[in-house]
């Protein structure tokens, strides 16, 4: 009899998942159900291969949701997060184990004593970020502690971007994911982290000018800006005691800086509506953030309001985006300014069909053992196919895959709602992983982190 794996939702993120399950579907005897409420778009290849089958699934219908839990021996839900918990408690109720590469909500995280109760494992932020970066990052920290080095620092960075050869706007940027959560990037709050045994915050307006640099060899040098709570795994990953915990976001170098400008006009605010948007140019929208004058063009006004020269390389980059365009239109009806920005980069950071994307990840270890002082730097570049098998699809969709098998087939045994951090989960996803070319490189570089005798920190 087949063991059958229920995915939920089969959105961009999931050709490489899909094609490892299927892959290893009659070697493994499974049938792949793939329930999406829109099944006609789900590609003709899965609708007429012998192991998988497509059906349409509401995931408001609690009771087609429930009958599909039951019937699986494995769900794997690639939902938006604020979706999964309801699936969650299907899986609890009908003791089915859980798979999904989301940040864990403090609601799925209450869901962790009955979960355990009942055996289950409910296996989260097993994506790219989070996910492949918890395992890389643990798999190096728990090699150092057992050689009995102690943790000083530890940097962690990714970046979804365009390959080089793809890369052809002067941003240096194209949307490979949710482009809102790029728009939104860095809002809710301070970002916060620790720099040499001191806590840091950067206010949101500031963040993008508060940028680390970074080289990577053979693809050149990246920006990064922290993210919000770079201290929210300090206790899962066993590094209380470390004087430097910064997690942020790559890009190419100049983009934070060009992107500053629509922190500082307003554009990237999502709290209010913008009443009448529908039909609005790109030019009055821009100019809705500038002081009136009856004589000055919105162009100049934006120039004098954030001192840009005329000769300045983010002026190209702003009229790149034909944000003083007074032909073009806005579509969204009494949009925020955040969802009517997002509408203008669409227009030109959408991926072409040719085009290809790049994920970049990249790690910084310091620490101290038998009383000197070490850095490792590790990172790994993924390039990806086409539009639909990106790197981004890649990196998040092969660990899902990898470790919902590696549950299914017992060798994952730990109960409770869970993130990848303890060796029965990262060392094989690791490593299988590498056969589909997902690697870090590792070397040594002069220890750059806490002087204990520095002052000012």
């Amino acid at each position: 009899m087949s063991r059958r794996i229920l995915l939920v939702g089969a959105g961009k993120s999931t050709s490489y998942l899909l094609d490892y399950l299927l892959e290893h579907s009659g070697e493994e005897n499974l049938e792949i159900i793939i329930a999406d409420k829109y099944p006609e778009a789900i590609p003709e290849q899965l609708h007429n291969h012998p192991n998988s089958s497509v059906i349409g699934l509401d995931i408001s219908d609690s009771t087609a949701r429930r009958a599909e839990i039951d019937r699986a021996d494995i769900v794997i839900s690639m939902l938006p997060a604020r979706l999964h918990l309801e699936v969650a408690k299907d899986c609890l109720e009908a003791g089915k184990n859980l798979v999904t590469a989301s940040y864990i909500s403090p609601e799925m995280r209450e869901l962790d004593s009955e979960v355990k109760k009942k055996g289950l494992i409910f296996m989260n932020e097993i994506g790219l970020d989070p996910g492949i970066d918890h395992m890389s990052a643990m798999q190096v920290i728990d090699r150092i502690k057992s050689s009995g080095g102690r943790i000083l620092l530890f940097e962690s960075f990714t970046g979804g971007l365009v390959a080089p050869e793809s890369d052809n706007n002067l941003w240096n940027y194209k949307f490979t994911w949710n482009p809102r959560n790029v728009v939104v990037a860095g809002q809710g709050g301070a970002a916060k982290f620790m720099q040499e045994g001191t806590y840091k915050y950067i206010p949101y307006h500031k963040l993008f000018r508060r940028t680390e640099f970074l080289e990577i060899e053979g693809y050149g040098i990246f920006e990064a800006y922290a993210n919000r709570d770079s201290l929210s795994y300090r206790d899962a990953y066993g590094l209380e005691d470390t004087l430097t915990l910064y997690r942020g976001t790559m890009r190419r170098v100049g983009f934070s800086r060009a992107w500053n400008i629509f922190v500082q006009l307003g554009m990237t605010d999502d709290s209010y509506r913008i009443e009448n948007s529908m039909g609005m140019s790109y030019r009055d929208f821009t100019n809705l953030f500038l002081a009136y004058s009856p004589t000055d063009s919105v162009e100049l006004k934006l120039r004098h309001y954030l001192k840009i020269d005329q000769d300045d390389n983010i002026w190209g980059k702003l009229l790149e985006l034909n944000i003083f365009d007074a032909t073009k239109k806005i579509t969204v009806e009494n949009g925020t300014p955040a969802q009517i920005l997002q509408e203008i980069l669409e227009q030109k950071w959408t991926l072409q069909e040719a085009d290809r994307d790049m994920i970049v990840m990249y790690h910084k270890f310091g620490y101290e053992l038998k009383g000197k002082r070490f850095q490792l730097d590790a990172n790994m570049v993924a390039i990806g196919e086409s539009t639909r098998h990106t790197a981004m699809a890649k990196t998040v969709g092969l660990p899902v895959g990898i470790a919902t098998l590696l549950i299914l087939n017992g060798k994952i045994k730990t109960p409770g709602v869970q993130i990848p951090i303890k060796p029965e989960v990262y060392e094989p996803v690791l490593n299988a992983l590498e056969s589909y070319d997902i690697r870090f490189r590792e070397y040594e570089v002069p220890y750059l982190g806490y002087n204990p005798e520095a002052v000012g920190n």
